[in-house]
């Protein structure tokens, strides 16, 4: 029997939800092949405080470096494919592409493809700051013939700093997830019919069984996608 093809997985910013991509792509491969099988991954996982560091300098190039060299490094140890398990580090998605010659999948493409099979135009998009305001990640979704909102002032600010006060460091509060379904009502108001969580820690704190709107949870989307893409190489066998 071939064996799945090999997954490159950039994590551990944080590593609270780059334990999920591994649960969701190891279990999807165990549910298609069933006894004792799990994915053939390659990890590397950073010290998230010095990502963060970098992210707040807003030393966006030194970052992308970092991730294309790990990238290729991944490449060379035997992944067929490289995924990055955060959004907002999409900002150095291109770096990533132009270092590697196997493919990048792009969070925000296999995101997209849902919010549209869903049949959703205008969809609510909450994830760190960097993520909701700069172009890197709503334009890729833009591509894709969607409109997006994102959260006003002070929202966008509560968003974002429960993002990095709480969920990086494992702490899920009811009073922030409160928080965060009012700021998704208030979205709704203005036009939104789903919400993306942008952000992979977002889904720690609210999932689909809390919105009564179409809920895209990118974690859980783009994990899914790279399964898909892993046991893809055993129907061309």
């Amino acid at each position: 029997m071939t064996e799945v093809r090999t997954i490159g997985l950039l994590g551990g910013m944080s590593w609270e939800s780059s334990i999920e991509y591994e649960r969701i792509i190891n279990t999807a491969v165990r549910e298609a092949l069933g006894g004792v099988h799990s994915a053939s991954l390659i990890v590397r996982s950073y010290d998230f405080a010095h990502i963060e560091r970098l992210q707040a300098a807003g030393e966006w190039d030194s970052a992308g470096s970092l991730l294309a060299a790990d990238a290729r490094h991944l490449q060379d140890a035997g992944a067929g494919l490289i995924v990055l398990c955060t959004n907002t580090m999409h900002r150095c998605a291109e770096a990533i592409e132009a270092a590697i010659d196997v493919p990048f999948l792009h969070l925000a493409d296999a995101t997209a493809e849902a919010v549209v099979a869903a049949e959703v135009t205008d969809v609510a998009l909450l994830g760190t700051r960097y993520t909701m305001e700069e172009d890197f990640y709503r334009a890729r979704l833009e591509r894709h013939g969607l409109v997006v909102i994102v959260p006003e002032e002070p929202d966008r600010t509560l968003v974002h700093e429960v993002i990095y006060e709480e969920l990086v460091k494992g702490v899920v509060s009811r009073v922030s997830q409160e928080a965060y379904l009012d700021v998704i009502g208030r979205l709704r108001e203005r036009g939104a019919g789903g919400v993306i969580a942008g952000c992979t820690e977002i889904e720690l704190l609210v999932g689909p069984d809390d919105v009564d709107l179409p809920y895209f949870p990118t974690t859980a989307l783009h994990a899914q996608a790279a399964a898909r893409w892993a046991l893809a190489g055993l129907d061309e066998a």
